[in-house]
């Protein structure tokens, strides 16, 4: 992916493109690959870095959804499961299956799993990854070396899938490019054209790296930008009434001893009745979420000591090496947008599931949903907003179509004795990747602010002088990358929540 080829074509383009997608995430990216390989035109724009806001904050988990099962949302659960096995399929590089245990202190309680993960089995139908079976004590410490097993009476085993939700969002990104698609980051729509009729027929956006303005026309618009669709649906409809809700999810980094063994724990029931993950990711151990309703979203929201206190809080019941405050690597948070469909009682209440509006205008929203349906999701939006246009008709094909891997990277001495980050890995992020600052590199391409915030703020002015060199930049840019760098970083770092700053 070639940001200034990809800019050149989007700008010099005179007929319409078949489909403009705004937003960069999950959705976005899988409406650009669903549209561009049933053969259409497709351009995607992005305000800031592909997957900045929740598409890279998530839990990393593809899966079903436990608690939606308890909820009751059993359409959602089998949509689920059914995207879960096809991910699998179609990005086995970054798609892995994973094993989950549910650790259960009385007898009762552990009948009552093991009813209910057999019903989440079933609902897999011929997607299913591994049936799931009770699990006796001795097992259970088997599996989970640091379990707190006072009063333990056993457990149960179940299957899900894990991933990295930003390097599955590049690879979409890229596969779509290889299928036609034009792709730009860091360009913000600030206006929607209307034709005489008014119905949208083009948008207006600004590159912010040059601070140029252009103007492409569109044949249909989607609108993919999750927690900020609303404002894209102000700019068609300014008396639009949104129909979204925000929760902030929040999770904690901690070092591999915490969780010793390969599987993950699913702790059943929290203090506030939702279920919470540690789960062995990239050399550490990844702990969440909450579920803390929020006003207006954000692009970098942090956590709250309440959230920090309530994860701790839960886990230590679970743990026999007891994390603090000071074990903690790196905290992040990450808005979702939620669907209101009536008064609610709790976010945590409201459906997982995907709405598609279309006004009067034209503009296509689709939103809510999740990473583990963002194909289903893309496959609806696009099917949606072809009819809108009066495309021709052409089925999607994402459902076998494989994901990009990435090349390898040349061969290099690593930056950094904990991380395998090299100069080729950061070279291929901005030659291939469309990588523009440090925090695309620290936060996105490489996922080491998130596995450890210290180390990426310690890994910043080198990184900052590789990229210089490649985009031809000098010392200024150096040094404000840096300091921009670290700004953003102080809010995932421990320190930044022990010291009260927030």
């Amino acid at each position: 992916m070639d940001r200034r080829l990809n800019l050149k074509e989007a700008a010099g383009r005179t007929e319409p493109w078949d489909v403009v997608v705004i937003g960069g995430g999950a959705t976005g990216a899988g409406c650009a690959l669903d549209a561009a390989s049933r053969g259409f035109s497709v351009l995607l724009l992005e305000q800031q870095d592909f997957g900045k806001g929740t598409s890279s904050r998530s839990t990393k988990l593809i899966h079903g959804g436990v608690r939606y099962l308890r909820q009751g949302n059993i359409s959602l659960v089998r949509e689920s499961l059914r995207e879960r096995g096809l991910l699998l399929k179609n990005a086995p590089h970054v798609v892995h299956k994973g094993a989950f245990v549910i650790p259960c202190y009385s007898i009762w309680e552990k009948s009552f799993y093991v009813f209910g993960m057999k019903l989440y089995d079933l609902l897999a139908g011929k997607h299913s990854i591994g049936s799931s079976r009770a699990l006796g004590r001795a097992e259970v410490v088997e599996k989970l070396p640091n379990i707190h097993y006072d009063n333990l009476k056993g457990g149960v085993i179940y299957f899900d899938a894990q991933f990295d939700d930003a390097r599955l969002l590049i690879d979409i990104l890229r596969t779509a490019e290889t299928h036609g698609g034009v792709l730009l980051n860091y360009c913000r729509v600030t206006s929607l054209m209307k034709n005489r009729n008014g119905m949208i027929d083009g948008v207006e956006f600004e590159d912010l790296e040059a601070d140029e303005k252009f103007t492409v026309r569109a044949k249909t618009v989607i609108n993919a930008t999750g927690i900020f669709s609303p404002s894209v649906q102000e700019m068609s409809d300014p008396g639009s009434s949104p129909r979204i809700t925000f929760s902030q999810g929040v999770h904690l980094v901690l070092d591999r001893r915490f969780l010793l063994g390969d599987s993950a724990i699913m702790i059943p029931k929290t203090s506030d009745g939702r279920v919470l993950f540690c789960i062995p990711w990239k050399g550490r151990v990844l702990i969440g979420t909450t579920d803390t309703p929020v006003g207006l979203p954000t692009l970098e929201p942090q956590a709250l000591e309440s959230e920090i206190d309530f994860i701790l809080d839960n886990a230590v019941k679970y743990l026999s090496i007891k994390p603090t405050r000071g074990d903690i690597k790196s905290v992040f948070a990450g808005i979702r947008p939620l669907i209101m469909k009536g008064p609610a009682a709790k976010t945590s209440s409201l459906s997982r599931g995907h709405e598609l509006l279309v006004d009067a205008s034209g503009l296509v929203t689709i939103t809510g949903g999740k990473w583990t349906t963002y194909r289903k999701m893309a496959e609806d939006a696009v099917d949606k907003a072809a009819a809108v246009a009066g495309l021709d008709r052409r089925n999607s094909v994402t459902a076998s179509l494989p994901i990009e891997q990435p090349a390898n990277s040349e061969d290099d001495t690593a930056l950094d004795s904990n991380f395998a980050i090299t100069r080729g890995e950061i070279v291929r992020a901005i030659r291939d990747e469309m990588a523009r600052t440090v925090e695309d590199v620290l936060a996105r391409r490489t996922r080491i602010l998130f596995l450890d915030a210290d180390a990426a703020i310690r890994l910043a002015p080198r990184v900052a002088e590789i990229m210089a060199k490649e985009l031809g930049r000098g010392d200024v840019w150096i040094k404000a990358q840096v300091a921009e760098f670290e700004v953003v970083a102080a809010g995932y770092a421990p320190g930044f929540y022990s010291k009260g700053n927030h």
